[in-house]
């Protein structure tokens, strides 16, 4: 794959909210996409700029543990514009970039005819299992916001570790079809790297056109947030009760409501 077809791929989806003029920079190996990208901002390169490999060999994740990045998913970093088409806007309407981009990614799976849900702070699941990884933050010079810079991950036609899931078995065995045990790895057209791409892309316009709407990202990333099963902390077990408005997650135990933060 080279940006070719990736460029070919975002100009026959369907247009976005706001589309954006990428600058796509394509690596067939990288050790990461987010060193890359670094080095072109260094450079002078300005947003909105991508870099998309087909493997990363050191690629990682939250708390900086190894992000697996085999050929057949989509790896990329991205730097963008972020809250900054409204003069002076408010800090509380500034949208977390975690559920901006998350919600971004749902409204593209959504329209394949999938079910995603967010799992708190960064995954997005397909069945219960991990399909894409979220690593989300926002860049400041004092009280100045400069932008985004966010890395996804969404596995497409790689093998999977357990608990994971690759979009093309999903499209294979979702809604109305039946499950089939494949000797091979399935495929599927719109899991290839290039498609995923356009996806990633157009997920990521729809997070910057709604980047200034803090609570409309938070409600609606609130009606696909995870809440199977309870969530552990200090030494009891919470339900999940929704999502501040800062991206935070809201837990209840009896009448005690916390809410947890996690920086990336």
């Amino acid at each position: 794959m080279s940006v070719g077809p990736v460029a070919a791929a975002l100009r026959a989806r369907p247009r976005g909210p706001q589309p954006l003029p990428w600058r796509l920079v394509w690596q067939p190996i990288t050790a990461s996409t987010e060193a890359d990208l670094d080095r072109l901002l260094e450079r002078g390169l300005r947003p909105p700029l991508a870099v998309i490999a087909r493997r990363q060999t050191r690629g990682h994740g939250q708390q900086g543990r190894r992000w697996l990045s085999p050929a057949g998913g989509l790896w990329l970093s991205a730097a963008m514009p972020w809250a900054v088409s409204a003069p002076a806007i408010a800090a509380q309407a500034i949208a977390a970039p975690a559920l901006a981009v998350s919600l971004g990614l749902c409204l593209q799976l959504e329209g394949l005819g999938l079910h995603p849900r967010i799992k708190w702070p960064n995954d997005l699941l397909l069945e219960g299992r991990k399909l894409a990884g979220v690593l989300p933050r926002l860049r400041w010079r004092g009280s100045t916001l400069l932008g985004c810079r966010v890395g996804i991950g969404i596995n497409g036609l790689n093998r999977v570790p357990p608990g994971a899931i690759a979009l093309a078995e999903a499209l294979q065995s979702g809604p109305g079809r039946h499950r089939h045990v494949h000797a091979h790895r399935p495929h599927h057209p719109q899991a290839r790297p290039e498609r995923l791409a356009a996806l990633a892309l157009g997920a990521l316009e729809w997070a910057v056109a709604a980047s200034g709407q803090a609570e409309l990202v938070r409600r609606q990333a609130e009606q696909r947030l995870w809440r199977v099963g309870s969530h552990w902390h200090a030494g009891r077990a919470w339900q999940v009760d929704g999502l501040a408005l800062d991206g935070a997650l809201r837990l209840r135990c009896e009448e005690t409501l916390v809410e947890l933060r996690r920086d990336f």
